[in-house]
């Protein structure tokens, strides 16, 4: 396992951080070489303040600046709250100049994979939208995790992410050991579609 950047990516970057093991390991590799801004989105959960309240600490406690967003609208009818989010998310990210990057990784694009297949339409999360850069997408998140423990990198757990109420939790704990079950090289197989397309 390693972490492996797809592509090249600018010297000044931002960083979209949530506080999670995902983001953060990818705030601290790309920090050591590259001239980083956070951006920390907070979606009006109970954890969103204490994850903001986290990352405000660690970009404090490293010289790094920080970028904070919330959500400004109402949850449309017929919209999920996971689509709501996701949308005010990247609604506000794209009002920014600067590159930002995401931390996704080969583990969301194999769970992309068999949600989009379950309604016919089979695909891999997009390296790049708009101003969104996602340089991760063949780094498994095991290897991320690693990566915080080796370098002693501190994250939190949004409790949120064990409700399977949920798709994508649902998806990542109940639907993925089945597959795998199938296809056990089902990692392979994705990864290679998403080398592909980049």
């Amino acid at each position: 396992l390693m972490i492996k950047l797809q592509g090249s990516i600018p010297r000044s970057i931002g960083v979209a951080v949530s506080g999670g093991v995902d983001s953060m390991s990818v705030l601290h590799f790309l920090s050591r070489n590259h001239d980083v801004t956070a951006y920390c989105f907070d979606h009006g959960t109970e954890f969103g303040s204490e994850a903001l309240a986290f990352v405000e600490r660690y970009c404090l406690d490293n010289c790094i600046p920080l970028q904070r967003g919330h959500i400004t609208s109402e949850r449309p009818d017929g919209i999920s709250r996971e689509e709501h989010w996701r949308n005010e998310r990247y609604n506000w990210l794209k009002t920014f100049d600067q590159t930002i990057v995401l931390g996704h990784h080969l583990d969301d694009c194999v769970e992309t994979y068999i949600w989009s297949s379950l309604h016919g339409t089979p695909k891999v999360i997009p390296m790049i939208r708009n101003n969104v850069l996602r340089p991760f997408l063949t780094t498994r998140k095991q290897e991320l995790i690693d990566w915080c423990v080796r370098k002693n990198v501190p994250w939190i757990e949004d409790k949120s992410n064990d409700n399977t109420d949920y798709t994508r939790n649902y998806i990542r704990k109940e639907l993925m050991p089945h597959a795998l079950q199938v296809n056990p090289g089902l990692h392979k197989v994705v990864k290679k579609i998403v080398e592909k397309r980049t």
